[in-house]
């Protein structure tokens, strides 16, 4: 069904909304999620890496359990603040990434369907639109995630004994230094794999509920965003997990135990079976779940507020 006449797509640029002023909504949504939701995504990737080390490493007691555990145990033994590790590339990530895939999704959807169209726009060319952001933005904005991760996955050290990277800014030195260039896309493919599915998913499908429940009586307004927001964050979690495993293990490797994608999913089937692609996957909807209710409330609020000042 199609939503209500007179009803404008969260995504959508008006008149008066420049495509600046549409990215850098995009933008600042992005990055407040990422603030109120980045210990989750830490207590994710300390896990996804703990399984990696412990199929190397023999049988010993797992340090993490269960995300609200893993937020515990890191508070405990780093400092609360260790939980917003990697919070400044996780911030570069989302100007550049949030504000690329969210910002163009609209756009890209409308080249697909043509501009002529009139309607609801086809499930298809909404994932295949959401696919296209997903990819091309996290292409650019890749670097930032290697160093999120690098810095997420380091945890307390011993007694005089220096962080590998001091600061993000300096991550960035540092991995080129060592490792060259390039390698600040080091697991580029997982990383397009994960996004481009996760983007699909996160924008298709809160697109697709926000119009079913508009077109079946509910208005627009906080209940239907949070609804909406809460349905693309479980699809986005069902479909992308085994990739993020994947991605995390990829990115966290600086010792070159991975060969590239297609090798540590081979190894991580033959060490740990299937189910471990959906590991940690409850700090993972966590994550993806309220990160997806933040954004998306705070972007309807910023796209309303920006249309009431003519902006």
């Amino acid at each position: 069904p199609a939503p209500p006449p007179g009803c404008a797509s969260v995504f959508a640029m008006t008149e008066r909304t420049s495509f600046v002023g549409n990215l850098a909504a995009s933008a600042f949504s992005a990055s407040f999620a990422e603030v109120c939701t980045i210990p989750m995504d830490t207590a994710k990737v300390r896990l996804q890496l703990q399984g990696a080390a412990s199929s190397a490493g023999g049988a010993a007691k797992p340090r993490y359990a269960g995300m609200v555990g893993t937020m515990v145990t890191v508070a405990k033994e780093e400092g609360v603040g260790a939980l917003w590790k990697g919070i400044t590339p996780g911030i570069h990530r989302q100007v550049l990434f949030g504000g690329l895939r969210i910002g163009l999704y609209e756009p890209i959807k409308t080249l697909y369907v043509g501009k002529d169209h009139v309607g609801e726009v086809p499930l298809h060319l909404k994932i295949a639109a959401g696919m296209t952001t997903g990819a091309l933005g996290i292409a650019v904005a890749s670097p930032t995630d290697l160093v999120k991760v690098r810095m997420q996955a380091e945890g307390k050290l011993p007694a005089g004994v220096a962080k590998r990277y001091p600061s993000a800014l300096g991550a960035y030195g540092i991995i080129a230094k060592q490792e060259g260039i390039l390698a600040l896309w080091t697991g580029l493919t997982p990383n397009v794999a994960r996004n481009a599915v996760i983007n699909a998913a996160e924008l298709a499908s809160y697109d697709q509920v926000k119009s079913y429940l508009m077109a079946n009586g509910m208005e627009d307004g906080i209940p239907t965003h949070l609804l909406s927001g809460l349905g693309a964050g479980f699809v986005a979690c069902c479909v992308g997990s085994p990739v993020d495993v994947i991605k995390s293990r990829v990115m966290g490797d600086s010792t070159g135990k991975y060969a590239g994608f297609v090798d540590c999913v081979v190894k991580t089937v033959r060490a740990e079976g299937p189910l471990a692609f959906y590991k940690g996957f409850i700090p993972n909807f966590g994550r993806l779940g309220s990160w997806n209710v933040v954004m998306f409330l705070t972007l309807e609020q910023v796209k309303k507020a920006m249309r009431e000042r003519d902006l």
